[in-house]
């Protein structure tokens, strides 16, 4: 496969990349040439300048597979528009995670000693002591707007320091923030009680503007506040005029609305250090965040569950390992539930039991999405975009759990009504197969294959010779049968795995025949 490097990123992450694809880099490369070249490579990496919006994925064409972004924010890439696509956006969320952390307690150490004043003045030929008092940071109270990855390495530093440390985040319990030193408390309260309030947070519509000039009213009288996460996220005229004014004792500022800030009032504001957005640019992380985001690339150009996609079910090691076997089944039972119900169905239920019900199976929901839209388009479909082209179609998944599952250590189970007739589609993971074990009433034992004849017939004495002679007669050879019936001489089932396909003139030539009431044939492999 071809991947576009188009902003540099460190070379250890380049040769990971180039140890198993084509790799071409193209710093600098101007927005017309990506997407006059975007359509021949499966990945994109970059970094932050380059602004992947919706008419360079679309240049992407069919084949793009992969986005990474070698950092953390995403704002910088259309996601809507990528997932639409189906095209997965990955990105480096740890890498940087010290480096991010160490600079942010950088700027708050400089900003409360006034390290950058007291040095410009001493550069002046100045010995001006008095003017330069600073605040220990011994006893404040630190406020952590985002308590991840980066904000718990800040509160463990913090409270290292002998600082207070509170946090506010709607994802994080208080039983987790507590085992990290934090009190978590509401963002009005964080407001009003830290010393210093630190942004960790992504941009967002819910994040833009987050400090704003109501928040910096509610603040402590000589307040610092701090941004090595994303511009945008604080108000920056609100914060030069707290500044001016004196309410607000300092700000360590990383990130800007417009970078490089020309004409952001921060420029001339007092009590500042400004840096140009140096949160991941030490050595080591460059290192670490291009190994992370090469890692992620070749995750989904082989086809597995990327750790860090964006805009796909977050998939930890160990979910994966539990999952990996019945993703597949999970997608073949949902092309099969869609040819065996033959549409109409708008509400399915995913049953899922056994070991199976104590993870998150999210991805085993979208991998039964992408079974059962694929059969009827020629959009890709994937893990990324199942789920919004199934609500687009009114399609409702609703996913139960049960610790039950029979005979099995884990069954997935497919159900929906249409047309007044319930259809029910089940299986499991044996030895490596992926295995049929139950069609509606019917319960059975026998190996998915890329096409299955089902017949639904009156249980007559010859019938499965007469259908077996039928087939091969036109060499379609049967690998694998099970029959089921209600009763002796009553309704069956009957489910054969073939090797070959079926002409249309040999299942017309068993439909005809006279206890054959319903017959499908149900084509799983992709390419069929």
């Amino acid at each position: 496969m071809r991947i576009l490097v188009a902003e540099p990123i460190a070379e250890e992450g380049v040769a990971r990349l180039r140890a198993e694809h084509e790799v071409d880099e193209r710093p600098g490369i101007t927005r017309d040439e990506l997407c006059s070249i975007l359509a021949g490579y499966d990945g994109l990496v970059v970094r932050s300048q380059v602004q992947v919006d919706r008419d360079i994925i679309s240049a992407g064409g069919s084949r793009l597979q992969v986005i990474g972004r070698a950092g953390v924010g995403v704002d910088n890439v259309d996601l809507d528009a990528a997932t639409a696509a189906g095209i997965t956006v990955v990105n480096a969320p740890t890498g940087n995670t010290i480096a991010a952390a160490e600079h942010t307690l950088a700027l708050l150490s400089g900003v409360a000693r006034r390290i950058a004043a007291a040095d410009a003045s001493v550069r002046r030929g100045e010995w001006k002591r008095s003017e330069f008092t600073g605040l220990e940071l011994r006893g404040r109270t630190l406020g952590i707007v985002g308590l991840g990855k980066i904000g718990q390495a800040i509160a463990a530093r913090a409270v290292a320091m002998e600082m207070t440390v509170l946090a506010s985040d709607p994802y994080v319990t208080a039983e987790q923030a507590a085992l990290h030193g934090v009190e978590l408390v509401a963002f009005d309260s964080l407001i009003r009680r830290a010393d210093v309030v630190t942004v960790h947070v992504p941009l967002t519509r819910a994040t833009r503007g987050l400090i704003g000039r109501e928040q910096i009213a509610r603040m402590k009288p000589g307040a610092i506040v701090l941004n090595v996460a994303r511009g945008g996220v604080i108000d920056e005229a609100a914060v030069a005029e707290g500044l001016a004014s004196g309410h607000l004792g300092g700000a360590g500022i990383d990130v800007f609305e417009t970078e490089p800030p020309t004409g952001s009032p921060l420029l001339a504001a007092p009590n500042t250090i400004l840096t140009p957005h140096l949160g991941a640019s030490t050595a080591e992380a460059q290192v670490l965040v291009a190994e992370e985001i090469a890692d992620q690339v070749l995750d989904v150009l082989a086809g597995r569950p990327a750790r860090y996609a964006v805009n796909a079910p977050l998939i930890t090691p160990e979910t994966a390992r539990a999952i990996a076997p019945y993703l597949p089944l999970a997608e073949v039972l949902g092309r099969f539930f869609a040819q065996f119900a033959r549409g109409g169905v708008r509400t399915i239920t995913l049953d899922i039991g056994g070991e199976l019900a104590a993870v998150d199976a999210s991805p085993l929901a979208a991998a039964v999405l992408r079974g059962i839209i694929e059969t009827s388009t020629t959009q890709r479909v994937n893990l990324v975009n199942a789920a919004a082209l199934a609500k687009a179609r009114g399609i409702t998944l609703v996913e139960r759990k049960t610790p039950d599952a029979g005979a099995f250590a884990a069954q997935l189970s497919v159900s929906g009504e249409s047309g007044g007739r319930t259809t029910t589609v089940a299986g499991t993971v044996a030895g490596g197969e992926t295995r049929l074990t139950r069609l509606n009433e019917y319960r059975l034992d026998i190996e998915l294959s890329d096409v299955m004849l089902i017949t639904h017939h009156r249980d007559r004495p010859g019938m499965i010779g007469r259908i077996g002679q039928t087939l091969g007669a036109a060499d379609v050879n049967i690998s694998a049968m099970h029959v089921g019936r209600s009763a002796p001489r009553a309704d069956a089932l009957m489910i054969l795995a073939l090797d070959e396909d079926v002409p249309p003139d040999v299942e017309a030539a068993i439909r005809t025949q006279e206890s054959v009431v319903e017959l499908w044939t149900i084509r799983l492999g992709r390419d069929r």
